[in-house]
């Protein structure tokens, strides 16, 4: 299981702006930002669900919470755990308690990316593990200077 809660830094979605190859997701706790590079249809989804729009028919991530829900399950809270390379891996935290269990807690390998789209939709909380945090640059500059060389395109939630 995860480590405890004070070895953790909550991040919240700070930008998501188009790229070449897809598009940026920066995070940030007020103080520090990082970034990583996700599906252009992700990003479409975490926009729209950022800016309260409602699709006519369920996207893959509302399935999934609907899924959930069924079986009497929720999102608790998605954790960036570890980078390697350029890849960073987080783990999605699920809840469930229904009539024929008791409550149990399901902890799932899971892509950021996915991650954030279903907390975005539920309203759970999301971190970064406080060692991989402290060890990653600071990218508020790079967010700014994007923004100023594209600030047409910026799906700032």
């Amino acid at each position: 299981m995860l480590e405890a809660m004070t070895d953790l830094v909550r991040v919240e979605p700070i930008a998501l702006l188009p790229t070449q190859a897809g598009c940026a997701v920066f995070l940030g706790n007020g103080k520090k930002a990082i970034v990583f590079y996700i599906d252009p249809a992700v990003g479409a989804s975490i926009n729209a669900s950022l800016s309260g729009q409602q699709p006519p028919r369920p996207l893959t991530h509302d399935l999934y919470l609907l899924t959930l829900q069924a079986f009497g399950a929720k999102v608790s809270r998605a954790v960036i755990v570890s980078m390697e390379g350029e890849i960073y891996y987080a783990r999605l935290i699920l809840e469930a308690e229904n009539e024929i269990m008791e409550r149990k807690i399901i902890e799932l390998d899971a892509r950021p990316s996915d991650c954030l789209a279903l907390v975005v939709r539920c309203g759970a909380p999301f971190y970064v593990v406080r060692q991989l945090w402290d060890s990653l640059e600071d990218m508020s500059g790079v967010l700014a200077e994007m923004r100023e060389n594209d600030g047409e395109g910026d799906q700032t939630p």
